[in-house]
């Protein structure tokens, strides 16, 4: 069973929010002892995450929990926003796609980062993406 331990939110709608954000992040990761490493690929994911929802959902929300599942302590995101959706997420977790033209990550490069990815959309509602980055993980 995943317990909530701490959580904390925060409104990203423009480019200025993102720092704040992954210092929010890093804080959290560092509060249960996340080796640096797994700091690192937590917060290359959040970046690439917080970004997409910028860049194709207008801004949205970010919630950051610290969860505990037995023994095991992790950071789970999730990222929501109201833009226009993804009309083929299988498409969309393809490597090397992008509506964007952007170098970036994708989603599959973010979903290799962490231990845990989940998304849904729905096309004219928006989207969300949750991960969880264990701490030993």
């Amino acid at each position: 069973m995943l317990v909530v331990l701490n959580k904390d939110s925060m409104l990203i709608q423009r480019e200025q929010d993102v720092v704040p954000f992954r210092n929010r992040v890093k804080e959290y990761a560092v509060k249960i002892g996340m080796s640096l490493v797994n700091q690192t690929k937590l917060i290359t994911a959040a970046s690439e995450l917080v970004r997409n929802m910028l860049k194709y959902g207008n801004g949205g929300s970010a919630l950051i929990e610290v969860v505990s599942r037995g023994r095991e302590n992790g950071i789970r995101l999730t990222f929501a926003d109201k833009g226009p959706g993804i009309k083929d997420i299988d498409l969309a977790m393809k490597d090397g796609f992008s509506t964007g033209k952007s170098l970036g990550l994708g989603l599959p490069g973010t979903k290799r980062l962490v231990s845990e990815f989940d998304i849904k959309s729905i096309v004219g509602k928006g989207t969300t993406v949750t991960v969880i980055k264990w701490k030993n993980g």
